[in-house]
């Protein structure tokens, strides 16, 4: 190779390694931006109540007075005050400041940002706007997202942020397509307005029965979104993981626990009957971790509701979870299954 051909080449490859060194920074920001891990790796919940999770000395036998506390935990708040909840009158953001039940177990955020034990955990909300996702678009909830944004940036921790989460529950959540999707973008602006820089936005589906032409309907848009979620309970979905790689948008399980159908097609999941958790071992959570593996390049994230749904006032009569108990702690075959696998290096636990 003569002088100048030598010359030119190594120009020529100085400028691919400072283009694909600028290129891994960039790819490595924006995966800061938005809590995404390093590829390879999960991010691993738990929720999503008090007594589920426990770690407190009037909630000690939960997920966590068992096993090592995981990289983040679920919880639930709301933008639909006024309403009532079995018996429960709601104000607007229950359970962020001052514990709250509405009918699914004990629950408050503030526990958790005030524990020692939880100071490095991530925190994934699910924001329900259920009868109120009109209000909120119509920014009549203005000051309740004001607050919410404060309260936010004062944990000063990640915070994975599941507006109107199973935005396609519509038997349940009842969300319109023209309020759901303004009322997402206002949220969306109030936050990014008020400097809300420690929070990912998520946008849930149910986990089956919306086809990529629903999704893409009831899709906020790619500057809006920054997660990708769904739930993961009987039937796994492929079609979120499909509309994830499409948009380049990392997966957040954001929902996930055992119920199996069986042939008279009722559900059931009971962790505390040692002989049924061999079975939800096998045909659950063998899939569910398959799933994970399977999709690395996009599922990045799952949340595990470790609870007995049956003891709960909104689920002891619902047909779906009456018969769940997905307690792990419950279960030592469970456990032990449970270990070998959540302790591997791709997992990532509280640091």
């Amino acid at each position: 190779m003569n002088a100048k051909l030598k010359y030119n080449f190594i120009i020529l490859l100085s400028i691919f390694l400072c283009a694909k060194s600028f290129n891994q920074q960039k790819k490595q920001e924006m995966k800061s931006n938005k809590f995404e891990p390093n590829d390879g790796k999960v991010l691993f919940f738990i929720g999503q109540d008090l007594e589920a999770v426990g770690g407190f000395e009037n909630y000690n036998a939960g997920y966590v007075d068992t096993f090592n506390i995981p990289a983040g935990i679920t919880a639930y708040t709301n933008l639909s005050p006024g309403d009532y909840s079995f018996s429960y009158y709601i104000k607007g953001l229950d359970g962020t400041k001052t514990k709250a039940n509405w009918g699914a177990g004990d629950t408050c955020l503030q526990f958790y940002v005030d524990n020692p034990k939880f100071k490095n955990t991530m925190l994934s909300i699910g924001l329900s706007m259920v009868n109120h996702d009109k209000n909120v678009a119509k920014g009549k909830h203005d000051n309740l997202i004001k607050e919410l944004g404060l309260w936010i940036k004062s944990t000063k921790r990640s915070v994975f942020l599941r507006i109107g989460y199973e935005f396609d529950g519509w038997d349940w959540n009842n969300y319109k397509k023209k309020y759901y999707l303004k009322a997402f973008k206002r949220i969306h602006h109030i936050l990014k307005e008020m400097e809300v820089n420690n929070v990912a936005f998520v946008w849930q589906s149910k986990g089956t029965g919306s086809n990529q032409k629903v999704l893409e309907d009831w899709y906020p848009g790619d500057e809006y979104v920054d997660w990708c979620g769904y739930s993961y309970f009987n039937n796994p979905d492929t079609e979120m993981l499909t509309f994830a790689r499409k948009n380049n948008k990392p997966v957040f399980i954001a929902e996930a626990c055992p119920v199996l159908k069986d042939e008279f097609g009722n559900f059931h999941a009971n962790l505390s009957n040692q002989k049924e958790a061999k079975l939800v071992w096998e045909k659950w959570f063998i899939p569910f971790f398959k799933t994970i593996e399977d999709n690395k390049d996009v599922i990045k994230a799952f949340s595990y509701i470790n609870v007995e749904w049956k003891s709960q006032i909104m689920w002891a009569t619902n047909d779906y979870f009456k018969n769940v108990d997905s307690r792990i702690q419950k279960s030592e075959y469970i456990s032990k299954k449970w270990l070998e696998e959540i302790q591997k290096e791709k997992y990532l636990k509280n640091q």
